[in-house]
Formats: C-alpha cells, structure tokens, sequence
C-alpha cells in the first residue's frame, strides 16, 4: 500500500489493568519498551492479558466504569487516548468491529474521522480492499458476509487509516488458509509501505515469522517471561520451558487421537438435500448438500472463506430452517429439527457458534454452564458436578463468577464449548471450535472433544485448523461455493429415516 506514516514508539512502566468487577489483574506490572518499526510478537497463554495490552495500546481501556489501570502506558510519550490518530486495531471479533452497513463504507469510516480528504479516502478503500483480496465490490452488505469476509473486511478498514503503530489481535484466526496467506502478504505490503511498528497478537506462528524481529512473552497477569529474537524464543519453547505459558514452537505437530472404535456406528443425524439462500444474495449459501452423522465419528467440513460451511452448520443442528431439503436426529425421525420443541432439540444437539458471545445469556460463567442442565430438569447436584468438570478441564474454575463478556477470545471460546457439552447431547455441531487458543488450551480442548467421540457421539466439526481436523477427524467434508464433496465414501442413512 502506498503512503506512509511515522511509526510509533511503545513504553509500558509497571503497567496493568483490571476488568470492573474482576478480582485479579488481566495485566500486572507490565515493562515493555517497543521501538519504532519493530514487529513483535506477542505470545503467552489464553488470558494472559495479550488482547488486554492491545486494547491499552488502541486507547481503549479508560474511564472508572470499564476498569483500573496501575503505572504508565505510552505512545510516543503521550497516553494512548491520546494517540488514537497513530494507532490501527484488528480484533479478535471483526463483529465488534464493523460499524456500517455496505463495506466501502466501513473501510472508509476510519479515514473519515481522521479529516482525510474525500478523494483521498476513496482511493485508500480501492486499494486497501484489494489488498486484502476482499471478493465482492463497495456496496456489498456487511451483514451478509461469512467470518472470514468480515475479518479481511475489518483488515482493510485498519489499513486504510495507515497507522504508525499496527496492532493485529489473530487476524487469521477464522480464515482459510489461502485467505490467510493473503491477509499475511497485506500486512507485510503495509509494513514495507509505511514502516509502521506492529504488535501481533497470534498462536500458531510458523507462517508469521518471516515478519518478525522480536517475541514477547507475557504471563498471567505478571511479568515478561520471554523477550528476544525468534529463535531464541522458540528454542526455548520447544525445550519445555514455556510449556505453561502455552507457547506453540512453529515446528510442533498435534498428536493424532486416534478413535477407540472402528468409526461408522449408528447414525445419530442424517441431512439429506439442504439447501439455503439469504434474502438478497444472488446465489444460494449452500446447494443440495447431505451428510450422515454416524456414532463415534468425527466429520469435518472445511473450505474457503464464505462457501457456505457455518450456514450448513446451523442447519444441521436446527437452527436454521432449510430452504430445502430435511435434518433429523434418529431419536425423532420423523420431525426435522427446526421444528423441534427448545427442550427437545437441546436434548438431541449441542452447538457450538462461530461467535461464541452469540450464545451468552447469563452474568456469570458459571451460571452459562447450569443453564441447560437446568432447563432440562437435571438435579442440582448433578448439574453443578458437570459444571465443575468443564470448568477444570478448559481452564475456567478461576473465572467461575466472571461474567462470559469480559473473558479473553480463547476463554470465550472454551466456555462455547464448555456449554454444548453441560448437557451431553448425542450430536455435537461446532464451528471453529479452536480459535484462540494457547498449545496447552489446544490440546485440552482435542481430548475433550475426541473423548466426546469415544464416548459414542456424533461431531460435525466446521474449521480452517488444519491441525485439529488432522488430530480429531474421522472423515472429512470439502465446501466450495455452497457445495459439499465428501473425501471419503458416504453411509448410507438406515430405512427408519429414508424420506
């Protein structure tokens, strides 16, 4: 991208912040100096308080209401609040970022409030949506993008404000891999044009590195852990001693969890002919797709950025009624699940959403874990034993009493999770169960689910990992352009549920 800015000098001086109504510290005691033109990454575990830091840096923590802060917090020598001009932040929710309804506007929004010139900032949409390989032209509604267009969207609208200091919190988390690769070769078009410092927040780094010059790590809610050249880093890393803070060494492969049965038990939920089209867009979201979900198997469905994956995902566990087509669980054959009762479809399937806030009702963590046990008439006691359990199995016991909105993005997801499993539903339907996590949180969350498997449930799984779908999968789905080509042979559904 063309243009450049002056970058931005960071000093953090015992530094932190504290959530309102939170006990302890998402960030305590923070020094940190960060040069002009550096590109750092920023690693620790999930809640470590990386998001926290780069929220800090975009000036976005101020005001008795939103929380405290503790020491000293600069850019350039001023406070961020201060600097908002200097500063680009990608988060990890490109929803939470979105603020208009067609997508040149968005991009342009930034530009706007900034004074920049009229012609200028039509220029600056142009090219930052090409840059960020944005498919569909300037009047394309927001709202009608998948996750993936929305992240390269909230990319775009970043780069055209040409910030002296580029904070990136995962900006690939939910994107396939060729978006991926196109979202890493804009940043590394920007860095080249404008010089700017970045800040990247990221887990799975292999493909980052050829951008950085320098990795921190931080702890939970202490000190810097790590700080240096990548290599030094990562040798580190992959010699165990940064084991607990989560650190993925670029050249770490997930074991595989393999199943404890031959897969192909009975089927647990059959979709045959789904079909769906949003209002307004001229092709359908998804074209004629089937699948079987058989006991104790694991189905994955990948594919590109917007070709329809999270819309068969709602279909499937009845969220979304088919513009054609049929689902059923084989516990009720005869009734598709979107007609099915709350109660009931709740029984047959748990869901996990690509937006984990999109699922959060209650104050508390703990209370999102016994709500459904409790709508569905669980006991007390047994209700709050599996809450217990999920809470220490992902890592949540500490924030039991916290409220789900105030969690990190990773923890956000794990509660996701941790919710469709409260009630052990035969079917589990879940997309991108794995963003955001740390290697330690990754790893609990693919036993946790291959567990789910062994156990005799059915998994349809919607992701862009590559490395879970290889450690958890049994068979694996492709999408493309709303189409569903199975790489392996489909069963076929028993005669109780043949239509």
């Amino acid at each position: 991208m063309s243009g450049r800015r002056r970058p931005a000098a960071v000093t953090a001086q015992g530094w932190g912040w504290r959530h309102a109504g939170r006990r302890a510290w998402a960030v305590a005691g923070l020094d940190l100096a960060i040069e002009a033109g550096e590109r750092v990454l920023l690693l620790g575990a999930s809640g470590s308080g990386k998001s926290t830091l780069l929220a800090g840096l975009a000036g976005l923590l101020h005001g008795q209401d939103s929380g405290e802060a503790a020491g000293r917090l600069t850019i350039d020598g001023v406070a961020p609040s201060e600097a908002r001009d200097r500063t680009g932040l990608l988060l990890q929710d490109p929803e939470a970022q979105l603020v208009m309804a067609r997508a040149g506007d968005d991009v342009a929004f930034g530009p706007e409030n900034h004074g920049v010139a009229r012609p200028e900032i039509w220029r600056r949409v142009e090219e930052a949506l090409a840059v960020v390989g944005f498919p569909y032209p300037r009047d394309r509604a927001t709202a009608a993008l998948s996750g993936g267009e929305k992240q390269r969207l909230a990319l775009a609208g970043v780069l055209a404000s040409r910030p002296g200091l580029l904070l990136l919190d995962e900006p690939t988390a939910n994107l396939d891999p060729a978006a991926a690769a196109q979202v890493r070769a804009a940043v590394g078009d920007a860095l080249a044009a404008s010089g700017a410092t970045l800040v990247l927040v990221e887990h799975r780094v292999a493909e980052w590195l050829p951008l950085i010059d320098r990795v921190v790590v931080l702890g939970e809610g202490t000190a810097v852990l790590a700080d240096g050249p990548p290599g030094r880093v990562f040798a580190a890393a992959a010699a165990g001693s940064l084991r607990a803070a989560g650190v993925w060494p670029p050249d770490r492969i997930p074991v595989r969890r393999t199943a404890r049965a031959p897969a192909g038990g009975r089927e647990r939920l059959v979709a045959r002919g789904l079909s769906a089209t949003y209002r307004g867009a001229p092709v359908p979201a998804v074209r004629s797709a089937g699948l079987t979900l058989p006991a104790g198997t694991a189905t994955a469905v990948v594919g590109p950025s917007g070709s329809g994956k999270s819309t068969l995902a709602l279909m499937a566990a009845g969220l979304l009624r088919p513009g054609a087509g049929w689902v059923v669980a084989t516990d009720q054959p005869d009734r598709p699940l979107h007609r099915r009762r709350p109660s009931s479809l709740a029984r047959a399937v748990g869901t996990v959403f690509q937006n984990p806030e999109h699922q959060f009702i209650t104050p508390t963590v703990r209370r999102e874990l016994l709500l459904a046990p409790r709508r569905l008439g669980w006991p007390t006691e047994r209700a709050q034993g599996r809450a217990d359990e999920l809470l220490d199995r992902l890592g949540l016991t500490t924030l039991a009493e916290a409220n789900p909105f105030t969690l990190s993005g990773g923890q956000k997801r794990r509660l996701s999770v941790a919710t469709a499993l409260s009630v052990a539903a035969p079917v589990l339907v879940l997309d991108e169960p794995t963003f955001g996590q740390d290697a330690r949180t990754w790893d609990e969350l693919a036993d946790l689910l291959a567990g789910v498997r062994d156990e005799g449930g059915a998994l349809l799984i919607v992701s862009h990992d590559e490395a879970f779908v290889a450690a958890v999968a049994d068979r694996t789905f492709v999408m493309t352009a709303g189409r569903l080509t199975s790489l392996q042979p489909e069963p076929e559904p028993s005669a109780a549920v043949v239509r």
